[in-house]
C-alpha cells in the first residue's frame, strides 16, 4: 500500500537540516597530505546494499578528492597509502513504518503520515603504515510524509529520493571529514 502512494506522487521526501554541509575551505589541511585509499561502503541495517553503494560511491570518492586532506585518492590498494573506509547505514527511526503506512492507505492519505529514515556515517582512517585508526561518526536522517501530514519542522524538501540521498551523503560526509581533519590524531601523522 505504501509502494503505491510513493509511486502516485503522494509522497514527498525531506532532508534533515540538523546536519549542515561543511565546505571543504573549512577543513582543517594537513602540513602535509598523504595519499590515501578510499573504501565506500553503503548499508541497509548493518547489512551490505550493492545498489546503493554504487549509486552513492562515486559521489563520496570525488567528495574525498576535493577535501584537500589528501595527496592522492585511489580506491584499488596501495601499499603506500592510508586507508580511508566510509559507511553510510541506513537504519529504521520509526519502528512502526509499515503499520503507519498501513493506516495511510486505507484511509486514500487522509490519515497522513511521516516516516524517518536514520544514517549512521562512520568514518575509519588508518595512516598510511598501519598505526592508531581515527574514528569519526555523525548522524542524518531523511524524511518522507505521505498522505494529508504536513512538513516536518527543520527539513528541507527535496527534488526526488534519489536527490534526498545524495544531498544527505554530502552533507554527512562533510561533517566527517572536517571532524578528521580536526583531530590531532590525523594532523599529527
Amino acid at each position: 500500500m505504501l509502494l503505491s502512494l510513493l509511486l502516485s506522487g503522494c509522497a514527498s521526501v525531506y532532508v534533515d537540516n540538523g546536519v549542515p554541509e561543511v565546505p571543504s575551505a573549512q577543513f582543517a589541511k594537513p602540513a602535509r597530505a598523504q595519499p590515501v585509499q578510499v573504501f565506500f561502503e553503503f548499508q541497509t541495517k548493518g547489512a551490505p546494499n550493492g545498489r546503493a553503494s554504487e549509486l552513492v560511491r562515486g559521489r563520496v570518492v570525488n567528495q574525498v578528492k576535493d577535501s584537500g586532506l589528501f595527496s592522492t585518492v585511489v580506491e584499488q590498494a596501495d601499499p603506500g597509502a592510508g586507508l580511508l573506509s566510509i559507511t553510510i547505514n541506513n537504519v529504521p527511526l520509526s519502528d512502526d513504518a509499515f503499520t503507519k503506512g498501513f493506516v495511510t492507505g486505507l484511509t486514500f492519505g487522509l490519515a497522513g503520515t511521516q516516516v524517518s529514515d536514520g544514517y549512521v556515517c562512520t568514518a575509519r582512517y588508518t595512516p598510511p603504515g598501519g598505526g592508531s585508526a581515527v574514528v569519526k561518526t555523525a548522524r542524518h536522517a531523511i524524511h518522507t510524509t505521505v498522505g494529508a501530514s504536513g512538513a516536518p519542522q527543520n527539513a528541507t524538501k527535496a527534488e526526488s529520493v534519489g536527490d534526498a540521498v545524495f544531498t544527505m551523503s554530502r552533507q554527512v560526509v562533510s561533517q566527517l571529514l572536517n571532524e578528521l581533519s580536526r583531530d590531532p590524531a590525523f594532523a599529527g601523522r
